[in-house]
């Protein structure tokens, strides 16, 4: 079957190959894939992969085969899941835990926005326990993540501050539901009670300063590949809290399959707009993922397995 996997001598360092069958084991799906979609993490992991390696999280596609434990929806079964790799491909063997059912009208590709960006959203925003009038900072906000984030902080009741590296990258964000949109976290004012930051480095020590009592600072990325110096006393004299969060580590502790199915009920109710920015065919996987390092998509990007 055909794949696409790391090709460190092609463009964007990808490639469509002849790849070998998956084997499901007894708690998996197999699935034809129909949509993919795009994450800066696959970006960068493709900078330094081997040839190869087979990138590939967001999927969604058809049960061509159940769980053989009984386990998940049954065969013709139209499914969204996360894979913690090999998704790229045209079928894929993927733990029934870690999908759900795709409500009617709604397509594979806007599906496919949700495992990573959405999960991932929803569970930093838990570190936040109850957000209503509370202030919340989202850095990064543009991107696939801080879009979904703003939607449903704003949903809970938060009052949301964007930060974006361009005015034209926070256009579209107060629609969304931002109360300001802050060009340069160096900008920012005031004090938060939960900060999402994907940045790292001098993003998160700027961060750290704007963390309020008792608040919260949850780490999810380090996109600016630097690392963080901080004045210790910015921080633990309001006994606030530095967390860690890595999507693909905590969905072996808790499948992601519940969360799916609440973030479809939401899209497809009209409570939610997983910010749908690019489709494309993964013949030309090559185009989307350079439009996606170069921060020339405001939203997800999705592949179509035609």
């Amino acid at each position: 079957m055909l794949a696409l996997v790391a090709a460190p001598d092609r463009e964007e360092k990808v490639e469509l190959r002849e790849v070998a069958e998956p084997e499901a084991r007894p708690d998996e799906l197999l699935i034809e894939v129909d949509s993919i979609s795009l994450n800066r993490g696959e970006v960068n992991r493709l900078a330094l992969a081997a040839d190869g390696w087979r990138p590939g999280w967001d999927v969604a596609g058809m049960v061509l085969e159940p769980a053989r434990d009984g386990s998940g929806p049954p065969a013709g079964a139209r499914v969204v899941g996360l894979s913690n790799f090999g998704g790229w491909s045209r079928k894929l063997a993927i733990p029934s835990r870690q999908v759900a059912v795709i409500p009617e009208g709604l397509s594979f590709a806007v599906a496919a926005t949700l495992p990573v960006a959405g999960v991932t959203a929803l569970r930093l925003l838990r570190f936040g326990g109850l957000l209503l009038e509370r202030r919340v900072l989202i850095t990064g906000a543009s991107g696939g993540v801080g879009r979904i984030a703003i939607q449903l902080a704003c949903r809970a009741g938060a009052v949301v501050t964007g930060i974006v590296g361009s005015a034209e990258r926070g256009a579209g964000l107060q629609e969304l539901g931002a109360a300001e949109v802050v060009v340069g976290i160096e900008n920012a004012s005031g004090e938060f009670h939960l900060i999402l930051d994907a940045a790292g480095g001098d993003s998160l020590a700027q961060s750290l300063k704007l963390v309020g009592q008792h608040g919260t600072l949850a780490a999810y990325g380090n996109s600016a590949r630097e690392q963080t110096t901080f004045l210790v006393n910015d921080f633990y004299l309001k006994d606030a809290r530095l967390v860690g969060f890595f999507m693909l580590g905590d969905m072996v502790q808790h499948p992601v399959g519940e969360d799916l199915a609440g973030l479809l009920a939401l899209v497809a109710a009209g409570r939610l707009d997983p910010q749908l920015a690019l489709e494309a065919s993964w013949r030309d996987a090559a185009s989307a993922l350079r439009a996606l390092r170069e921060r020339r998509v405001a939203g997800k990007a999705v592949l179509h397995l035609d």
